[in-house]
């Protein structure tokens, strides 16, 4: 059993895709960032950080619990306890492992900045808004490059995917029009038509 502690968010929905794929057995333990819960001491035991997403698999290495933090890390974890989703040749894995960087370092932190200064900030920062709708839309024609002449980033579907895909959910917070980048459009439809996708995304949660 694997511990997921989670918040409707693109992190969090990153490691539900996952477990969801894989097929692993999983209990939810919400972590309402609204209320500052990723802040509470037993939180932050798992998650040092104090972000979501954190699993505990009760079933770790050796049949010991252990603890991951970072949803790359846990995306990682995950698919080398399954062997799933996360090629063991090494060509292929750096192929995955160099676009789930890319997600983890670039598009994910920056469409998050994105999000931030375009709705949540108290006062609109001309400057920072520009500044992060710029990069978004450069990091957007890189994965539409990417993508050109293939179905999945990495060339089969992969963890890098499923990290990728619920930053693409936002476009709309993101002032992005996916008309101007039509193999990410494909790929959004592509991913979301998945069954374990669909159930992840389906997920609700009581605030």
């Amino acid at each position: 059993m694997i511990d997921l502690y989670y918040w409707p968010t693109p992190n969090g929905h990153k490691i539900s895709i996952g477990l969801e794929e894989m097929g692993l057995e999983y209990q939810i333990f919400p972590i309402n960032i609204s209320q500052d819960d990723q802040f509470q001491p037993d939180f932050l035991k798992i998650s040092p950080n104090n972000k979501i997403p954190a699993i505990v698999d009760q079933n770790g290495p050796q049949g010991e619990a252990i603890s991951v933090f970072e949803s790359g890390a846990i995306l990682q974890y995950l698919g080398r306890k399954t062997g799933l989703f996360y090629p063991t040749d090494e060509i292929k894995r750096v192929e995955v492992e160099q676009w789930l960087m890319w997600q983890m370092g670039g598009f994910g932190p920056m469409l998050g900045q994105n999000h931030h200064f375009s709705r949540f900030a108290p006062e609109r920062i001309a400057y920072a808004t520009e500044r992060y709708l710029n990069e978004t839309k450069r990091l957007y024609k890189v994965l539409d490059t990417q993508l050109m002449g293939q179905h999945y980033v990495a060339g089969e579907y992969s963890i890098a995917d499923m990290a990728i895909l619920p930053w693409i959910l936002r476009h709309e917070w993101q002032q992005i029009d996916l008309e101007d980048y039509p193999n990410v459009k494909a790929y959004m439809q592509r991913l979301t038509a998945r069954p374990a996708v669909q159930r992840a995304l389906s997920i609700q949660i009581n605030a």
